[in-house]
């Protein structure tokens, strides 16, 4: 076996070290550095658009850790079995007795393995691909794939909001019995709100889905996630767009989240999706456990429509003290032809800000009101700051989520620049985004430190 073969991407004075030891990529080895510290792990392959100065080892823990070759002291291969990172291509199973379920691929690596030549992510994404890494998808559904486009969620738009809903129109026109979006879950929040609006009177499950962990981990969420998301599409009774990830951080089972009240609370908890001010839909595992009973349920007799109209010409301001009316006036001349604002307490703005918001809305702008507690609602009637922007014309969304708020902003404008149908279709809910009242329990947030709340964890906790 050439050196190519066991030294893969490692180049320069890392080749140099892993040459001097006797150790392989794909060895197990227990390396020692000049602090005396141990890493037991594996050898990966080293990417070859990276530096030269390190050894790369995949931990026990499925971390992985870079050793700079000037602090390795000892490194001693105790082991060596060559992994092969590809997923099998199997052909996906049909069943006749099955539901049909399509996954829209919009750049999300639900399921993917690792190219280490590059250090990038591979989806996989065909039926066979998937069936490779997730077989147990074949006991659930019929499964049909289709990659609408491949883009971080960062960079999910108005291009690519409106090319999923009209797919999404079209899979369950043709069919389909429901639909899973495989979506990265920076903004799976925000497109989840403006699928809502996009795409109403779905008779079928429409279910968003991601990962938190990478499908090399361990402790990966990619698959569980899958399965429970696809469970959800194709056996679920409920028939609204639906975000559907991990609910404890353990693999116990899934919540499914209304699209329009559902956040990203966490950069890394697995259980990072929060339903706020409400509760999730159900809870998805082995079966079924609805929560609430005022979803739209499935119903095939009923017709799908879609509406993309979306003018992207908004925006949040996003309000802090000393809070410049410039910034107003500077969004009007660009152009904006809306601003959601996520102002404090009950809905409020400084005063220097009230010549500017009153300048905006006699422009045309269209400016609408939430709060950045996230919780609760926009009370402007109750404090004389509340009273005055209403007198200008800044209109409350109760408890429209600022996220939620934008995304159903654009769409309105896409269908008017009425300003009063603009603000009436804004203030009227469409699917859920404003609730009548909050829950008793859709407001809990538990301090941790304190006595009844670790006696609860210490319960509670896997």
């Amino acid at each position: 076996m050439s050196d190519e073969d066991v030294l893969k991407g490692y180049k320069g004075r890392s080749r140099a070290c892993l040459q001097r030891w006797g150790a392989r990529v794909w060895s197990d080895v227990r390396a020692t550095n000049d602090a005396g510290s141990v890493f037991e792990g594996v050898v990966l392959p080293r990417s070859e658009t990276l530096d030269d100065e390190h050894v790369v080892l995949k931990l026990k823990t499925g971390y992985n850790v870079g050793l700079h070759v000037d602090r390795i002291t000892s490194l001693v291969e105790v082991g060596y079995k060559e992994a092969v990172y590809k997923i099998p291509d199997q052909e996906f199973p049909f069943r006749p007795d099955l539901p049909k379920v399509t996954l829209l691929g919009t750049g999300g690596t639900i399921a993917s393995r690792l190219d280490y030549r590059t250090g990038a992510v591979i989806p996989a994404f065909t039926p066979g691909e998937l069936y490779g890494a997730v077989p147990e998808l074949a006991d659930l559904a019929n499964l049909t794939t289709k990659k609408l486009f491949g883009v971080f969620s960062e960079n999910m738009a108005k291009e690519q909001f409106v090319i999923l809903a009209e797919a999404i129109g079209q899979e369950i026109e043709a069919g389909a019995d429901g639909i899973v979006v495989g979506h990265g879950t920076d903004v799976m929040g925000h497109t989840a709100a403006v699928l809502s609006f996009m795409v109403q009177d779905t008779p079928v499950p429409i279910v968003m889905v991601g990962s938190q962990r990478s499908s090399d981990r361990p402790s990966s969420d990619a698959a569980r996630n899958l399965i429970h998301a696809v469970r959800a599409a194709g056996q679920g009774d409920i028939a609204e767009v639906q975000i559907c990830m991990f609910g404890p951080t353990s693999d116990q089972y899934a919540l499914l989240h209304r699209g329009t009240r559902c956040r990203k609370m966490h950069s890394s908890y697995r259980s990072t999706f929060r339903t706020i001010g409400d509760i999730p839909l159900a809870m998805v595992g082995e079966e079924f456990r609805y929560l609430k009973e005022d979803y739209r349920r499935r119903d095939r007799s009923r017709k799908v429509r879609v509406n993309t109209a979306y003018d992207d010409r908004t925006t949040i301001l996003y309000y802090y003290p000393g809070m410049q009316p410039g910034v107003v006036d500077a969004l009007v001349e660009k152009g904006y032809r809306g601003i959601v604002v996520a102002g404090t307490g009950l809905g409020h703005v400084n005063k220097p800000l009230f010549p500017a918001l009153k300048r905006a809305i006699e422009a045309g702008v269209h400016v609408v009101m939430t709060v950045q507690t996230l919780w609760g609602y926009a009370q402007m009637y109750v404090y004389d700051t509340g009273r005055d922007l209403l007198d200008i014309g800044v209109v409350p969304l109760d408890n429209m989520l600022p996220e939620t708020a934008l995304m159903k902003l654009s769409w309105v404008l896409g269908q008017t620049e009425d300003h009063d149908e603009v603000l009436r279709m804004m203030r009227d809910a469409i699917n859920g985004e404003i609730t009548d009242r909050e829950p008793h329990n859709g407001y809990l947030i538990l301090q941790g430190g304190l006595p009844e709340t670790e006696a609860f964890i210490s319960s509670h906790w896997k």
